[in-house]
């Protein structure tokens, strides 16, 4: 490892366990992608982290709260770091037809396919509260509550 992929590996590591420390289980690599979509039951919120200030000051923040406070929980909350594991974040962003590419955003898996999906125009430049509740709404139509 060079000595920018260390100093990378320092400064995200915080970024990472603020979703893995809320329960959110990374997914590293292709494989670990290929097999949480290929596998997991139920529905699934897939936060596609980012390094920029509207990750850290919104989308992991309002991902946090909105699943904390939702009596429509998804079954599964996963997350790929985008510019920090790249062929993981290519891989599950392979699965969303159509969508362009767009970090930090949430995607919303469910039976096998994208039930919706959140990019970031939808959340930078817009109120935590927001983002908290656009989250719970998608969560309470998918879960049918």
């Amino acid at each position: 490892m060079n000595a920018y992929e260390e100093y990378m590996k320092q400064i995200v590591a915080p970024m990472r366990q603020e979703l893995v420390g809320h329960g959110f289980k990374e997914l590293t690599t292709e494989d670990a992608v290929r097999e949480h979509v290929q596998t997991a039951e139920g529905l699934s919120l897939v936060v596609i982290n980012s390094v920029c200030g509207c990750a850290a000051g919104l989308a992991r923040p309002a991902a946090i709260e909105a699943v904390e406070t939702t009596t429509a929980k998804p079954d599964h909350l996963v997350t790929v770091f985008a510019g920090q594991d790249q062929e993981a974040t290519e891989t599950m962003r392979g699965y969303f037809e159509d969508v362009p590419p767009s970090s930090p955003s949430m995607a919303f898996w469910k039976d096998g396919k994208l039930a919706y999906f959140i990019p970031r125009e939808q959340i930078e430049n817009f109120p935590k509260e927001a983002i908290v509740d656009h989250i719970q709404g998608v969560l309470e139509q998918l879960q049918g509550q």
